[in-house]
């Protein structure tokens, strides 16, 4: 596990000023490049949720596609995703979230979770926690079970599991 763990901090990049000055983006597209690597990264966001019978892997637009597809094939549960508003085709429930400068909102199709799903969410990084904690919230109305988080990028100076409610969060990968 560590050398895999090593292997993603090197294989990650650093883009500088991206998207906007002062802020150093962790770009994972070399990881998704890397057919074992990538593999490696989806067991071991997986690993720590094989003994929960997670039924529905909540996704949230749009790298956490990349990763809550494969980790619900892992794990044998439904994919469901998350989308910005529009997005979705059928009947869907809308949560609205603040940032730091206003507002945005993420759908959830209003049939994807039930009562006695096992949910686990996925994305790629967890920063300020705003987008996961909405996805809980869409999950809440639902009468499914929110087990936990899995991240492979946490940016720990943001603090965003603090908005996560005491929920299991994990995490691959930690940048200060």
């Amino acid at each position: 596990m560590t050398r895999a763990l090593d292997d993603l901090k090197r294989t990650i990049r650093d883009v500088r000023n991206f998207p906007k000055p002062g802020i150093v983006f962790r770009d994972i597209t070399p990881v998704l490049l890397d057919p074992g690597l990538f593999a490696a990264t989806i067991s071991l966001m997986s690993e720590p949720y094989r003994d929960e019978r997670i039924s529905r892997v909540v996704s949230i637009e749009s790298r956490g596609f990349l990763f809550g597809a494969p980790i619900a094939l892992e794990l044998g549960a439904g994919l469901v995703p998350i989308r910005k508003p529009g997005k979705l085709p059928a009947a869907a429930q809308r949560v609205e979230y603040a940032l730091e400068y206003g507002t945005d909102a993420l759908e959830m199709h209003h049939d994807a979770v039930g009562a006695g799903d096992r949910v686990l969410v996925v994305d790629d990084v967890l920063a300020t926690g705003g987008t996961a904690a909405a996805a809980a919230h869409l999950i809440a109305g639902t009468g499914g079970t929110l087990v936990g988080y899995t991240f492979l990028i946490e940016l720990d100076a943001l603090k965003g599991r603090e908005k996560l409610h005491s929920k299991r969060v994990e995490a691959l990968l930690h940048y200060t």
